[in-house]
């Protein structure tokens, strides 16, 4: 069964930036999309920005498997609704992706419970990539470390709540270090966290870079059914119990009626 991945973008600097506009001619979506799309069995769509609810739909996230988020510049526009929606469906099973900037993006912060703060620099250094946790699938093909030549420093400390595991570290030339490659479960969803990806440099066009993106869609993969139910909360009455229970004492509420919320 083919894996669905929708590959999201803001895609704001690509219309007002040139540096950009000519690193990412179909947009960095488009790059993202490309490298995903490289395995036959993952199909692959885009939605940006300023589509109609964000290109995020109620039938549209229903039909996605795993999500792929960059943003940086726009974050505040992403409508509430939205990331409530997208929120529910990593609940359910879908799941995500974050890139880089999108620590900072609605959706990663509403997932996480923390500020997701960091400190950078843009100074075009390399950026030596440690594989740290070399038996994780996401880790499938790569080298003992890997560099990309140019991007933007992200240092330590990360305010992010302690992973599940953590995959990568990297190390700047400029002595920083950071935790690079991260991953989380949120309800049914898996999540992962990779830090690459500033857009005024070509990352999304490194080799190595792409392999870690796809290895990524393929762990976050979940192929069990929505569970759909996750938000319900429903009052069980006594006699539906799995072993047989007397009432005892008094109760707030009657049977079948909702709580409080």
């Amino acid at each position: 069964m083919s894996i669905r991945a929708l590959v999201w973008n803001e895609n704001r600097h690509e219309q007002t930036n040139k540096l950009v506009a000519s690193l990412y001619p179909q947009g960095i979506h488009g790059a993202i999309a490309s490298a995903i799309g490289e395995d036959a069995d993952i199909i692959t769509e885009t939605a940006t920005l300023d589509e109609p609810e964000h290109g995020l739909t109620e039938e549209r996230l229903a039909a996605t498997d795993v999500l792929v988020w960059w943003g940086h510049t726009a974050h505040g526009e992403v409508s509430d609704e939205v990331v409530a929606r997208v929120q529910r469906r990593v609940w359910e099973g879908m799941g995500l992706i974050v890139l880089h900037s999108g620590h900072f993006s609605k959706i990663f912060k509403a997932l996480m419970g923390t500020p997701c703060a960091l400190s950078w620099r843009e100074a075009g250094e390399v950026e030596r990539i440690w594989v740290i946790n070399r038996n994780h699938p996401i880790a499938a093909g790569l080298p003992p470390y890997f560099e990309v030549r140019e991007e933007e420093m992200y240092g330590e400390p990360f305010s992010v709540p302690e992973p599940m595991e953590t995959v990568f570290i990297s190390w700047f030339e400029g002595g920083e270090v950071f935790r690079s490659g991260l991953t989380y479960q949120r309800g049914a969803g898996r999540i992962f966290y990779f830090r690459p990806g500033h857009e005024a440099y070509p990352t999304f066009h490194d080799e190595t870079v792409r392999l870690v993106i796809r290895n990524a869609v393929r762990w976050a993969y979940n192929s069990a059914p929505a569970w759909k139910a996750i938000t319900a909360a429903p009052n069980v009455p006594a006699d539906k119990a799995p072993v047989p229970l007397t009432v005892k004492g008094a109760r707030l509420h009657e049977d079948g009626e909702e709580g409080f919320r």
